[in-house]
């Protein structure tokens, strides 16, 4: 089994791009109850590298496929309506299905080329964590994951060499 950690970045100064302590903080404490990853990748937005540092990870490579939802996506849906409305956005067939479904391929590569046993860390952005889970595992109930992903949230998932099997979603804990 390979296993991809998606998860959203921490809190940042609005609107600026940086984090900002609490931001820091939370991602240091999250990061702690983290595991070895064999690969790391982040959004090309300083935010989504600064988290990983944060939590104690060095980013290998940028993904540019990580940093922002596709244009006509915000126009069918808000990128915080959650796993159930990108799953009902990507039904209708516009701009949410073909996010989702860009989103599902990136997914599969980045865990294709995981060898057996091995795992990825990826960091990205509210909405594009939603949008590849539900394009991965399509028939799951998207309901029962619950709403977005807050800050450092996010989803695992387990790919068995041919397709994505399973999905937890990995909630933070206010402390």
């Amino acid at each position: 089994m390979r296993y991809l950690e998606v998860r959203r970045h921490a809190e940042r100064f609005k609107p600026g791009d940086h984090l900002n302590q609490n931001g820091v903080d939370m991602a240091r404490r999250v990061g702690q109850t983290m595991g070895h990853f064999d690969h790391v990748g982040a959004s090309t937005i300083i935010r989504a590298i600064e988290t990983a540092i944060a939590m104690g990870y060095a980013v290998e490579v940028e993904y540019p496929e990580l940093a922002m939802i596709e244009p006509g996506v915000e126009d069918e849906i808000a990128w915080d309506s959650g796993f159930a409305a990108f799953a009902g956005g990507a039904r209708k067939g516009g701009a949410t299905a073909r996010f989702v479904g860009r989103m599902a391929v990136f997914w599969r590569r980045v865990a294709k080329n995981l060898a057996d046993g091995e795992s990825a860390l990826l960091i990205t952005h509210g909405g594009l964590i939603e949008a590849g889970a539900v394009g991965v595992l399509p028939d799951a109930d998207h309901a029962a994951w619950g709403g977005f992903c807050g800050y450092c949230e996010g989803v695992r998932v387990a790919f068995d060499g041919e397709k994505f099997v399973s999905a937890e979603i990995l909630r933070v804990q206010e402390e």
